[in-house]
């Protein structure tokens, strides 16, 4: 008996489906079905075409399609400060010119436009969601929310007053109110975001893992960023700050930790037997001469390693195809070894493990029927992507931001070729100078001193 078609909503068709799971797959002239958003099935072309009916068929004949990139830290408002203050190291940086110029000029409206910049950023790079740590986070949430991509939203922690909040009871007071207004929307998920032991007091970070047990929620924490935060550390509390952290019980699958520079063999141990995560910020530790990850030892003793940006404050750029070949050859340089993160471990950093870190690994980070249809399509037709032997290679080690076509999340187009269609890119530029024209004299001032 003949089988009808079946009705979904989108057929993608291409030369190459690089699904994640399993590790190392690739599908050759393969097609995904989506429907109502969903990834309802991926099977060879031919087969495809008999098995479904798409209200839009879409051939990309020379493209790769692979799961969204997964951006696991950034501070995505800061897009508006890219370049202030560079060639400095981390503290000084942040004390001489970010701290004063967000204590100026931060506030919801600057966190809508330079969220709603980094988004824009972010898509046309192939990224369908990231991890957020900032201030005003319900400005960030809509900003979100109007691009279409999906965002883990940091609910903010910091012991001193800021334009935001005024107390530790402030911060979590918003933050919890804030989830409670969107607990419930598909694109959005949240983490507890104390921003550093530097600036998080005991009794705040013994709180807000109470409230992570509760809610079962990440806590997203930069960590073992630089050497001075782990010598004053020693100074302040007679130990390092993984130590410090780990007698106060926030070591286990919920962690976050951001950086993880300077660690000691014992230390990755003791993060692979807990099961945390680490975002790893190659760019940004280089920036700041902040040193370098031990991401190979990391990955071989079986902690969970994603990658993340940071700010573009701290980076100058949202690329994650640069975070994924910079980690690659960093580790290989450091190591010593040619061998260590082969390229299809790179791109699972990218995808699969960010989204396992944000507890997000059921829904996305893969394309595996089930999941949501966080897509990215990547072209394959330029001359410095030809010829290719090993797409997931050139992925890491050749592709980047430019040849990023298409991108879907939650089965939306939110990029085609090339051109967002949720964003509009006059008004973003038109955002982000008045703010530079805002800043210009704060940023001086600040410099002067």
């Amino acid at each position: 008996m003949r089988v009808d078609p079946l009705k979904i909503d989108t057929l993608l068709e291409a030369r190459w489906v690089i699904p994640v799971e399993p590790a190392g797959a690739v599908l050759h002239d393969h097609a995904i079905a989506i429907d109502q958003g969903m990834i309802r099935a991926i099977l060879p072309r031919e087969e495809a075409r008999l098995q479904f009916e798409p209200r839009e068929r879409i051939a990309l004949n020379r493209h790769a399609l692979i799961p969204g990139l997964i951006n696991l830290h950034t501070h995505a408002a800061m897009s508006l400060m890219r370049g202030m203050g560079d060639g400095l190291p981390l503290m000084e940086w942040l004390t001489n010119h970010i701290w004063p110029a967000e204590a100026k000029h931060v506030d919801a409206g600057f966190v809508f436009d330079g969220t709603r910049l980094a988004c824009a950023e972010m898509l046309q790079g192939g990224v369908t969601c990231f991890n957020d740590m900032y201030l005003f986070p319900e400005a960030a949430a809509r900003a979100v929310l109007a691009s279409g991509m999906r965002a883990g939203i940091g609910m903010l922690a910091i012991d001193f007053p800021t334009a935001y909040a005024s107390d530790p009871d402030d911060y979590l007071t918003k933050g919890l109110a804030l989830r409670d207004d969107y607990n419930l929307h598909p694109l959005l998920s949240f983490c507890f975001a104390p921003h550093a032991p530097y600036t998080v007091g005991d009794k705040n970070l013994s709180r807000l893992l109470t409230y992570a047990e509760q809610l079962d929620v990440p806590i997203h924490i930069h960590l073992h960023e630089t050497g001075d935060e782990i010598s004053n550390s020693l100074k302040s509390h007679g130990m390092r700050p993984l130590e410090r952290m780990h007698k106060l019980g926030l070591l286990g699958p919920n962690l976050i930790a951001v950086h993880m520079v300077h660690l000691t063999e014992g230390e990755i141990e003791l993060l692979a037997q807990q099961g945390c995560s680490v975002a790893h910020c190659p760019s940004s530790n280089l920036k700041h001469a902040s040193g370098f990850a031990p991401v190979a030892a990391l990955a071989e003793a079986g902690v969970n390693v994603g990658l993340g940006t940071d700010s573009a404050a701290s980076n100058s750029r949202l690329k994650m195809f640069e975070e994924m070949r910079l980690a690659a050859l960093l580790a290989k340089g450091q190591s010593g070894r040619a061998e260590v993160l082969p390229a299809w471990q790179v791109l699972q950093m990218a995808t699969l493990n960010g989204a396992r870190a944000l507890g997000l690994g059921a829904r996305t980070g893969s394309l595996v029927p089930g999941k949501a249809a966080d897509i990215a399509a990547v072209d394959f037709s330029s001359l410095d992507l030809a010829p290719c032997y090993d797409p997931v290679s050139h992925l890491v080690y050749a592709a980047g931001r430019e040849h990023v076509s298409h991108v879907w999340v939650n089965g939306k187009m939110l990029l085609r070729d090339g051109e967002l269609t949720t964003l509009d890119r006059e008004e973003l530029l038109h955002r982000a100078e008045f703010w530079r024209e805002q800043m210009a004299t704060g940023v001086i001032a600040v410099h002067e001193r």
